[in-house]
């Protein structure tokens, strides 16, 4: 029995009151759900953009609404959903290390090394100008800049013969952000990933008029190199503050 010869005769025989107290229930469910699937996703775009830009400025902003976010009491500015990408990917490659440039207040460090202490294995490299220390036995903090002499070589030291994926999350200028894909690139390991964080920024799609920052530092860094490629799989969630950002390196970079 169609839904309508359904509703035709609860309408017959137990009256309108009848109907529309089913009407949100199974009667109409199937319908409303057809309906909504169909309205996500022909407007899926417009629903990531909204949402994206709702989280983005409720939680990173500097704003009455701004709120700040935790993993296990470190106060961590990162999109959950990215959160989860990481714990993924960290699973299934098992890093040796894990190189991040941008310690900022140390909660994403922390993260990291939690998640290493569940895979029994992994240390993490993290790099800042700032005196932020992470108090974990699996971080070892340098300060410095990241696309310093001295700071590379001592990172690369560190990662020589080990397994590397890479962070990076400091200054984003694109100037900036392609000299570190540049330097901590050449030490991503080949199936491993290096990923650039914040691309959403520059109105990608929030904060337009930031001026050119990661995302146009990937979209010129690509055109350069032919040994890193997007892996679009990533962004499974369909809201990512790093769109284009999970970088996968597939061969060994040719100098």
């Amino acid at each position: 029995m169609s839904y309508f010869e359904k509703a035709k005769s609860v309408i017959k025989n137990e009256g309108f009151a009848t109907f529309f107290r089913k009407v949100n229930n199974r009667l109409i469910t199937p319908i409303r759900l057809k309906v909504d699937i169909f309205f996500a996703k022909f407007f899926s775009r417009a629903y990531i953009k909204g949402f994206h830009k709702f989280f983005y400025y409720r939680f990173f902003s500097k704003s009455p609404y701004e709120k700040k976010i935790f993993w296990l009491g470190k106060e961590i500015s990162k999109l959950p959903l990215d959160s989860w990408i990481y714990q993924e990917i960290l699973w299934e490659l098992k890093p040796d290390v894990l190189v991040e440039c941008g310690t900022d207040k140390g909660g994403s460090a922390f993260f990291f090394a939690s998640i290493f202490d569940l895979l029994g294995k992994g240390e993490v490299i993290t790099i800042d100008i700032n005196d932020t220390e992470v108090p974990h036995p699996r971080v070892t903090k340098i300060k410095g800049s990241s696309v310093s002499e001295e700071t590379y070589a001592k990172v690369k030291k560190m990662a020589e013969g080990k397994k590397v994926m890479v962070v990076l999350d400091s200054d984003h200028t694109r100037d900036h952000v392609i000299r570190e894909m540049k330097l901590y690139g050449e030490l991503v390991t080949p199936g491993f990933y290096m990923v650039v964080e914040d691309s959403n920024i520059n109105g990608h799609p929030v904060l337009p008029g930031w001026g050119a920052g990661p995302m146009e530092a990937i979209k010129k860094f690509l055109k350069q190199r032919n040994d890193f490629v997007i892996d679009i799989s990533r962004e499974k969630f369909g809201v990512t503050f790093y769109p284009r950002g999970f970088l996968k390196k597939v061969v060994t970079s040719k100098k």
